[in-house]
């Protein structure tokens, strides 16, 4: 198991040789970079400021001072200038792969290897390599040519670092698809920063320097827009500036001038089920870059989140998660315990963290709030002391990682006539249609009740999604049953890529099985609402808890024989009894 993979235990204890593994690491490190190669990367804010171009012109100087350097690699993208300065030099052959009928080029790290030149020039360092090549992506074959002990020389524009990707996404409009781990841009022993004008690089792209002349205007007017380069090349400037002051810290720490850890460390909280974790690391992983500290990811994993009890797909999402923290330069920590606020404080105060990161938190109950229960986030803010709480909002989650939405032409209905949170224009009727209204003559198991009305709702688009939203009901019930001793059930769930709210109305003439004894259960509503806008999940909630206080309708509901009577009774009832018009929605 990796050492920044620890201990067990509620508690977070202190580790009396913590200072003499640190050492010994440091120790290590030094030893390893002494064998390695040295990677030097040329950065830059986009395609046409030179990077490549440098590249070459630094081959040739090595290559004039007598120093044994080859092209691995080099993209000149028809650029006569590029292809021109690649002459002279030594190039070994590409590795040919076949793929879908095409012919592809790679890097041929084995052919390089055993060249063993003393420099090596390989072109763009967050290329992803043709599927069946030795390494996913080019830069894991630069590390196994660094490894061997070979000097790399490559480039790299700014915008394919991991922890940049939402800070692109927002400002440039751009989903940037080949991205590389910050750790890599950590690692190198020198980083160049290829600058030039946004004006300058338009005056480029104009002479036909950057791309073809059937590509200029359309480049012009999208990726390459003023305002979009002024923000890449502002990143570019502070990510160089941030990597100066991390060699810096790195040498004074290896020299041993400065070993006192920082008082401001970064921790991010993270869970199973949590909502866009990765937004949560990158934003992490930038602050902790802003504050030239170390960070940490931390998972508490407590006893309804054991790999027993949660599905594979939360197991596979936690996962990736995981190993996404320790790509972005995060030292990794899990836990078992079952007081999450405890374990988190505890870990601050012996890892001397000021910023704690946690996203959006989960919906608290109005019934468990009137008995006094607490969000994760309050009893943090009531319980810390000097710590800097960041909470961001991960509800929204990306396209690549949300589940399918339901897609059915009825939930496409629904989603065009959804009601606004807040909105005094929605009605248990709307919610509800006759195909999601079922009645069982005879008393019913629990699980076949809630198993009937998820099925009922309209299936989406892709196998096992009913499956999925069943087990989403099925783990709110275990937090706390919603099958009251009260005749009615509000069994709920909040799903992710739901376009609307919507409801399934189960009455029972004999009751539910295996249920607390006392009042039959009579009535269940099934409420499903869409994960995004928690505050949807509570107006419903109170909608049909309104319906089911009113003695009239239930009793026209258990006499009804039919869904279509049902739905009538409920339509005839809130045009007798309008609802009040809704106040804020409060989350």
């Amino acid at each position: 198991m990796d050492e920044d993979i620890p201990r067990q235990g509620t508690k977070c204890e202190v580790d009396p040789g913590n200072m003499t593994k640190d050492r010994a690491s440091t120790f290590l490190r030094m030893i390893q970079k002494s064998r390695r190669g040295r990677l030097k990367i040329y950065l830059g804010y986009g395609a046409g400021v030179g990077k490549t171009y440098q590249m070459l012109q630094e081959g040739h100087r090595l290559k004039d001072a007598g120093v044994a350097v080859v092209v691995g690699l080099v993209e000149t993208h028809g650029r006569a200038e590029t292809a021109k300065l690649v002459e002279g030099l030594e190039i070994i052959p590409r590795l040919q792969q076949e793929y879908r009928g095409h012919i592809l080029e790679e890097t041929d790290v084995e052919a390089i290897l055993a060249r063993k030149p003393e420099v090596v020039l390989i072109d763009e360092l967050a290329h992803t390599n043709v599927p069946g090549s030795p390494n996913p992506k080019r830069y894991q074959d630069v590390q196994d040519l660094l490894a061997a002990g070979i000097h790399v020389i490559t480039t790299l524009n700014v915008q394919h670092l991991e922890s940049l990707y939402d800070i692109v996404e927002k400002t440039v409009q751009v989903q940037v698809r080949e991205r590389l781990p910050d750790s890599v841009l950590a690692e190198a022993d020198e980083v160049v920063n290829v600058d030039l004008t946004p004006e300058d690089l338009h005056a480029r792209l104009r002479e036909g320097k950057i791309y073809p002349p059937e590509r200029i205007e359309t480049s012009l007017s999208n990726f390459f827009k003023i305002s979009n380069l002024e923000k890449l090349r502002e990143l570019t400037l502070r990510e160089l500036a941030s990597q100066i002051d991390l060699k810096m810290r790195e040498s004074s720490e290896e020299t041993g001038k400065d070993t006192t850890p920082g008082p401001d460390q970064v921790m991010v909280c993270l869970s199973s089920q949590g909502p866009n974790s990765e937004k949560l690391l990158r934003y992490a992983s930038r602050l902790a870059g802003r504050l030239n500290r170390n960070w940490y990811a931390v998972y508490v994993q407590t006893p309804s989140e054991g790999p027993e009890i949660i599905d594979a797909r939360a197991q596979r999402l936690l996962t990736g998660t995981l190993t996404l923290a320790k790509q972005l330069g995060a030292m990794v920590f899990t836990y078992k315990g079952e007081d999450v606020i405890d374990t988190i404080l505890g870990f601050a105060r012996e890892y001397r963290v000021g910023h704690i990161v946690l996203g959006y938190p989960g919906e608290v109950p109005y019934w468990k709030r009137v008995l006094g229960k607490k969000s994760t986030i309050e009893q943090l803010i009531a319980k810390s002391m000097g710590i800097t709480m960041v909470l961001l909002d991960t509800r929204s989650r990306e396209p690549q990682s949300a589940t399918a939405a339901l897609a059915s032409s009825e939930a496409k209905r629904l989603a065009s006539t959804a009601p606004r949170v807040g909105s005094s224009n929605m009605r248990l009727s709307g919610l509800l249609t006759t195909h999601r209204i079922i009645i069982w003559d005879q008393p019913e198991s629990k699980d076949l009740v809630l198993k009937v009305l998820v099925e009922a709702v309209p299936k989406s688009i892709g196998a096992g999604d009913a499956e999925e939203i069943l087990k989403a009901v099925l783990q709110r019930e275990e937090l706390g049953s919603t099958f009251f001793d009260e005749g009615v059930a509000f069994p709920h769930a909040r799903i992710e890529g739901l376009p609307a709210p919507t409801v399934a109305l189960g009455l029972t003439r004999q009751g539910v099985l295996d249920v607390v004894p006392g009042k039959l259960i009579e009535a269940v509503f099934l409420i499903l609402s869409p994960a995004e806008t928690p505050a949807l999940q509570i107006q419903v909630l109170a909608l049909v808890s309104r319906a089911a206080k009113n003695k009239q309708l239930m009793e026209r509901l258990a006499a009804a024989g039919s869904p279509q009577e049902v739905l009538e009774a409920i339509r005839i009832w809130e045009t007798l009894h309008p609802a009040p018009a809704a106040g804020p929605a409060h989350g």
